[in-house]
């Protein structure tokens, strides 16, 4: 686990430059991204829907809690490309992209992408959905590090975020707390100092940590930004990580390890070889042999550069 002192200040020095360019793009309408027609038909296949899910409460349950065990969250393609020294566009980056290498390949994406890939399917479908940005508290006081979304009815919001995974739509209540009850899924939402905070169990810390919620409302350009600025450092740009729901298990891999939240709410987790970190992204996520042997092998997450510890490492 990478400790406050190290990152903190490499992600302030992040965060100040995706300030500046949100200034420039305050004055531009949110992008209505949408999914062309067959693309559309192609993904609800795919997430096994025969007919296109109604904007209503029920619609929107069930269509969550297909992605939650269809679409997983992964850096696969991600890994790939930033190992390469590829200079192009990071993968997943317009919602096109990601359902394609989605229906090829079962790939999902990092937080970025997969909220603007889900948010643009939401309202392709009619419902009235937006980006969101929060920040995942590994430690406290880091600035904004992670995209969501958001759907409303009337005046009632409701989560749906495509990294966190959690079966259902999770209601935000300025007044009470909110959960979804699940034991391998199931999260916890209280808003305290004017922001919703929301407890998961990411698979590299089982224990649980904060999600805090900043804002909603935010542009495509926006978010492009915040997943650019991912390119030169980013815990998911060394190690192989992937989680989606299967059953009533969490099951994946990350940072060396595979790892099962089981359906009684415990935890199996053990190092993993190569050989079964190959085993697991096929069989368990899902996903195609073709990208799979793309992967380069993990490598141990450095320091974020201009930290103390990078400082230190390189004299």
């Amino acid at each position: 686990m990478l400790r406050g002192g190290v990152i903190n200040r490499y992600f302030v020095q992040r965060s100040a430059a995706i300030d500046l360019k949100r200034e420039i793009h305050m004055n531009q309408a949110k992008s209505p991204t949408m999914l062309h027609e067959v693309l559309q038909e192609r993904v609800l296949e795919k997430l096994r829907f025969a007919t296109r899910p109604p904007p209503t409460m029920e619609g929107l349950c069930a269509l969550y809690a297909s992605w939650c065990h269809s679409v997983p969250f992964d850096n696969v393609r991600k890994l790939i490309h930033v190992k390469s020294g590829d200079s192009g566009a990071l993968p997943g980056g317009s919602a096109d992209d990601f359902f394609e290498a989605w229906l090829k390949h079962g790939t999902g994406g990092t937080c970025w992408a997969g909220a603007g890939a889900l948010c643009a399917l939401l309202k392709s479908l009619g419902f009235e959905a937006d980006r969101g940005v929060a920040t995942m508290l590994v430690v406290p006081d880091l600035p904004p590090n992670h995209g969501t979304v958001r759907v409303t009815f009337d005046a009632t919001a409701y989560l749906v975020d495509s990294s966190i995974l959690h079966g259902l739509p999770l209601r935000l209540d300025s007044e009470s707390e909110t959960s979804v009850e699940h034991p391998a899924w199931g999260v916890r939402c209280s808003r305290r100092d004017g922001r919703w905070h929301v407890a998961w169990r990411p698979l590299h810390k089982p224990d649980g940590f904060e999600c805090r919620f900043e804002r909603f409302g935010a542009m495509e350009s926006e978010y492009q930004a915040f997943y650019e600025q991912t390119r030169g450092w980013s815990p998911f740009n060394y190690e192989v990580t992937a989680r989606i729901n299967r059953g009533n298990r969490v099951v994946g891999v990350g940072f060396g390890k595979g790892v099962t939240l089981e359906s009684d709410g415990s935890v199996n987790e053990a190092p993993v070889t190569q050989e079964e970190r190959v085993r697991v992204l096929i069989e368990d996520i899902g996903l195609s042999e073709e990208i799979v042997e793309q992967l380069p092998r993990d490598t141990p997450t450095p320091p974020p550069p201009g930290s103390r510890t990078a400082t230190f490492t390189s004299e």
